[in-house]
């Protein structure tokens, strides 16, 4: 312990102290309880599939850049400590597209909206894609106050729907049917 954080404030990357409310705080707080979120999913992996060996190889990479970008929320642009940050970039973005592509040719064509659940693997990356959701809201939301790498706001929204296409993945590859809605009747 440090007691550092008994007042109610935290250091940034840069060595600047913030209340630990502030919107900054807020956004990597929830992406380091993504990650956390990821770890669990990824705990439940014990098949040996092909989509399996996948999951467990993309989401351990996942989970990396993940502390990535609590780094580079961590650390505005131009603060101190700033270069030693490895930004986003677009090819980030890309990447995962293309793993989102290849999530969702592993599962039939959705024809209905899906509820969270299936297998527990599933379950589970519905609820990290979840937590996903409300960092990307909180990285939108510090935008509008401070510079936020506009790439990592991208890539968060991608990763929300990698992790949709990545439950559908898991519940297809262990022949468990996703679960669908059923609206209410009128």
């Amino acid at each position: 312990y440090t007691r550092t954080g008994d007042d109610g404030k935290t250091a940034l990357f840069s060595g600047d102290r913030v209340g630990k409310d502030h919107p900054r705080i807020e956004a990597y707080g929830t992406v380091d309880e993504l990650n956390a979120c990821l770890g669990l999913s990824l705990a439940a992996v014990t098949t040996e599939d092909d989509v399996a060996v996948d999951l467990r190889k993309d989401l351990a990479k996942i989970q990396s850049r993940c502390f990535d970008l609590g780094a580079d929320l961590a650390t505005p642009e131009g603060a101190r400590n700033a270069d030693k940050v490895g930004r986003f970039v677009d090819d980030d973005v890309q990447l995962m597209e293309s793993l989102i592509d290849r999530y969702t040719a592993a599962a039939p064509n959705i024809t209905c909206f899906v509820l969270p659940g299936g297998t527990e693997v599933a379950a589970r990356l519905h609820l990290a894609r979840t937590v996903c959701r409300r960092a990307e809201r909180l990285m939108v939301h510090l935008s509008h106050s401070e510079p936020v790498t506009p790439q990592a706001v991208r890539w968060i929204n991608r990763l929300s729907d990698l992790l949709f296409a990545m439950s559908r993945a898991a519940n297809h590859s262990s022949g468990v049917s996703d679960v669908p809605w059923m609206p209410k009747e009128r």
